[in-house]
Parts: C-alpha cells; structure tokens; sequence
C-alpha cells in the first residue's frame, strides 16, 4: 500500500481529518507538506491536524477534530464527548449545547489556550463499559450521560436543565436505551427532590405504557 492509500485509510476512519504524525509515519516528509497545502490536495485545520480536501463534510465531523486535538504526545486522543454533546450525538436532546462538553483525564495539559467553543470536564477514570466508539471520536454511553448529567447537578438556569433531563430520559425509555431499572438505579446520583420527581414520574409513565400494550 502506498503512502496515500495509508493516509486516506487512516483519514477514513477520522472523518476525513489526520495529524502531522500520522502522515508523517504514513511516509510524507513534514518539509513538504507545506506542497499538499499550495495544491489544495490538504487543509490545515488546527496546528497539527489537517483534512484531506476531497473528503465530505459530516454532520459531526468537528467532534472528530477536537478529538484529535485532545491527543497526548504519543498522539493518542484523551477526550470522550460527554453531557450535552453526548445527549445531542445520541438524539436524546433538541437544544444544542453552546459548547461542546468533552470529558478528560485529570492529567490533561495543552501548551495552548482551550478553545473557547470547548467546554472541559476532569475525570478520575471512565470504564470502558461507559463508552462509545463512534467514526473518529467517543462519546459517554446514554446511561453514562444521564448520570453524568444529574452527578453535575443543576445551575442557575435550573429549569432548562430539568426540561433537558426530562426529555432525555422519556428518550432513552422509548428508544431502549436504558431499561426502568437502570433509570431507578439513576437516582442514587442526586439529592435534588425535583429530579428524582422527574426520574420517578418517567418510570411511572413507561411501565403503564408497557402495561398497555400487553393488554
């Protein structure tokens, strides 16, 4: 296999996107890639990261970018798309987050500035069992997501937020995402009387909806 068929295999599998690295060890010298830019075959994303030209634009290929740009120096992605952002890539959401919600290590360290369309949050460990792999990225499963979200509590738009958390839960119950006693075990994660109430009422409604449809 030639150089360009190993970067476009590699690019394939990150929705079009590549790192220095990676074309560097596919067998492009990083003194010419400045050529692949002039003749447009290449574009220059982020420091770093570039896109083949020709490759479609996705609905979500941002989220394969940022996932790039969370790499460590070994190259290796440390970011997994979680709360909001995993909500809206699970359609379990009608509002778009304001920014892009990424989960990583308590040890993540970037020499630039945090971009601000990027929203961070710290972790101890993530199993793997808690995650997705998607073209490109991860993202936090939907039971992961709604225990993320309800562990983050509410702020100060309180009820936007409980509206959210309502609607991803009817959600996953319609979708099977979760089962009625996944969602029961999602209340040990709040203290907050009014999400439980939410919790609770959504249980309610889909066993007499499963109720209904045996009768």
């Amino acid at each position: 296999m030639d150089k360009e068929s190993r970067l476009l295999q590699i690019s394939e599998n990150q929705q079009g996107y590549f790192t220095s690295r990676q074309a560097e060890e596919c067998g492009f010298s990083r003194a010419n890639f400045h050529r692949k830019l002039q003749s447009g075959k290449w574009h220059k994303e982020l420091w770093g990261i570039y896109r083949l030209a020709n490759y479609p634009s996705t609905s979500h290929s941002e989220l394969a970018l940022w996932m790039l740009w969370s790499a460590d120096k070994q190259g290796n992605p440390q970011g997994i798309w979680s709360l909001e952002t995993a909500l809206e890539i699970h359609e379990l959401s009608d509002v778009a987050p304001a920014k892009l919600h990424m989960s990583v290590p308590r040890s993540f360290r970037k020499g630039t500035k945090i971009p601000n369309n990027l929203c961070l949050h710290f972790f101890d460990e993530i199993p793997q069992s808690d995650i997705e792999t998607r073209q490109g990225y991860r993202v936090t499963t939907p039971l992961r997501t709604l225990a993320d979200i309800i562990r983050e509590g509410t702020t100060q738009h309180e009820q936007i937020e409980l509206a959210i958390l309502d609607l991803a839960i009817q959600k996953s119950l319609i979708k099977g995402l979760a089962t009625i006693q996944e969602m029961e075990q999602l209340q040990k994660f709040t203290d907050s009387q009014e999400m439980r109430e939410i919790i609770c009422l959504r249980i309610l409604k889909c066993a007499a909806g499963n109720e209904h449809k045996q009768d």
